[in-house]
């Protein structure tokens, strides 16, 4: 009798989550999602940044539940809260990200005839890689006890506004520290990870870091020309992708070790990854015959693309979920640059490679970009203590999120061709088409095997639960050595502050390191916004 009881209460409490679709949240999630899916699109085509938008989502869904009417008391509700900033988070990604990038490829191929196709290919795998994501999070291999540490941010400034005390202090002291940073130009993002993630996942991210951002200096190597962190990326993403492979089989050992219980078991996790896989292969087969490349090459060749762009779909959303979860940061774009240029080894034609490398951006950003709002509604759900509540919430969150996705393909297919008429495409588009048009010669795969190999003992040597060769690759991908002197010296305050404190000063770096990336978050953001009045 207790048990139906129990029952009855979980049930009762499963009901009074909110939904998506209640009209006046559902209005707000499409208004919210327009003007997100705007923002996305002036930033990544005027500044080539799309700055982290939750904790923007949590500003903004923070707003409108103080504004004094009768109507707006229900947005006090801190899951309802989370409903608006994972809307607007996700429509700002999807918009930037993963539609737009990969538009704009074709269309500087000269090839506007072929946009719609690569939009809608890129829409089909957005809205794929977030479901893959629905599937995977709060498994072994993406526990939501993971850092992802802009969750944590977002989750902390909802309830700050929520709650007053000691902790909201140590937050609002944390965000005026992190814009005042990032205004002298340090990046205080990276700074309040080194306080949440993992130490030794940091460290190594911090040593690539350094090693991209000096090392050529001091010695004159180009690490880019001799492709180091392609091929160190390339050896850690496949040891790492056996390391995922072994966790989904030794599943239940690691659960029985484990203190939480994760809500998501490896049969969801292995069928969310199979049958997302064989989804990126009807989408890889549609793209060949909208754009035409299935007469562009012989049928061995047409299938060997068909399943190399469905494979570098998915590995690269987990190589990217994979750093996100550590620290924050994923190299998306450098990402899909390695499998172009595998791609280009491989001997695809041109307009075979475009669409490969538009289809492979459009995956990894919505997968971590939810993640991160998954991991603020774990927070504010109560860290998984009722599963079934856990479950239920996350599910809202993965239906205000795929429409998000909605209005953003509509708002991306009305508008493109305003910003293409005036030369506005992504940054990182010219890079891609001028690799492609620039060729490639049997050297570079001569350097990506040879990088490969210490990429991969690294990575072996850190295992799953430090992912060293990852990140290391990760810092190697980004030149930004001070981001690297950052990472090292908030790791280094931590650990003297644990040495000091003791073990009970963690919760307030964690809410400390929260509001820095936080206010790292809100100046960049509202910078670049500022910043878009000026450019013409």
């Amino acid at each position: 009798m207790e048990k139906n009881n129990n029952l009855n209460d979980v049930q009762a409490e499963i009901r009074k989550l909110p939904s998506p679709f209640e009209p006046g949240t559902l209005f707000l999630i499409v208004v919210l999602s327009a003007l997100g899916a705007i923002v996305g699109l002036e930033l990544i085509t005027r500044l080539g940044t799309t700055p982290n938008t939750s904790i923007i989502g949590a500003l903004v869904a923070i707003i409108i539940a103080q504004v004094p009417l009768a109507i707006f008391n229900k947005y006090r509700n801190l899951n309802r809260q989370n409903l608006l900033q994972t809307a607007i988070s996700g429509a700002t990604f999807s918009a930037a990200n993963g539609l737009m990038l990969p538009i704009g490829i074709i269309f500087l191929m000269g090839r506007q005839d072929l946009v719609w196709p690569m939009l809608i290919g890129a829409s089909l795998a957005v809205i794929t890689d977030a479901t893959i994501l629905y599937f995977s999070f709060d498994s072994q291999a993406f526990p939501a006890q993971g850092s992802w540490p802009p969750g944590i941010a977002t989750a902390e400034a909802i309830k700050s506004a929520a709650e007053k005390g000691k902790s909201g202090i140590v937050l609002i002291a944390g965000i005026i520290g992190g814009v005042i940073g990032k205004a002298f130009g340090i990046p205080t993002d990276i700074f309040g990870v080194a306080f949440i993630g993992n130490a030794f996942a940091l460290t190594a991210f911090g040593i690539g870091l350094l090693t991209r951002g000096y090392l050529p200096q001091f010695t004159g190597i180009d690490l880019m020309k001799l492709y180091i962190p392609h091929g160190v990326m390339i050896g850690a993403g496949v040891v790492a992708l056996f390391q995922i492979f072994r966790i989904i089989m030794s599943e239940k050992k690691t659960e029985d070790g484990s203190e939480y219980k994760v809500t998501r078991s490896g049969a969801d996790l292995k069928r969310g990854l199979g049958k997302g896989f064989f989804v990126y292969i009807g989408i890889a087969i549609l793209l060949a015959i909208l754009s035409g490349i299935i007469t562009e090459m012989s049928m061995g060749m047409l299938a060997l693309w068909i399943v190399f762009a469905a494979t570098a779909a998915i590995v690269s959303e987990l190589i990217v979920g994979i750093a996100a979860m550590y620290s924050g940061w994923f190299p998306a774009f450098a990402t899909a640059l390695i499998f172009l240029v595998v791609g280009m080894l491989i001997g695809f034609p041109p307009l075979a490679l475009a669409f490969l490398v538009g289809f492979t951006a459009s995956t990894g950003p919505a997968f971590a970009d939810m993640a991160y709002d998954f991991k603020a509604g774990w927070i504010l759900r109560g860290e998984g203590k009722d599963p079934h509540y856990e479950k239920a919430g996350r599910k809202q969150q993965y239906i205000a999120e795929i429409l998000s996705f909605m209005v953003a393909v509509i708002m991306v297919g009305a508008v493109h061709k305003f910003y293409f008429a005036q030369g506005l495409v992504p940054p990182v588009d010219k890079v891609y088409v001028a690799t492609i048009q620039a060729g490639t010669n049997p050297e570079v795969a001569k350097y990506l095997l040879m990088w490969a190999i210490p990429g991969a003992i690294i990575q072996f040597i850190g295992g799953p639960e430090k992912q060293l060769g990852v990140l290391f690759a990760t810092g190697l991908l980004i030149n930004s050595p001070i981001a690297g002197i950052t990472v090292l010296v908030g790791l280094a305050v931590r650990g003297i502050a644990v040495k000091l404190k003791g073990e009970e000063i963690r919760s307030t770096l964690y809410i400390l390191g929260a509001g820095s990336i936080a206010g790292a978050a809100l100046f960049s953001f509202f910078k670049s916004t500022l910043q878009l009045g000026k450019i013409k």
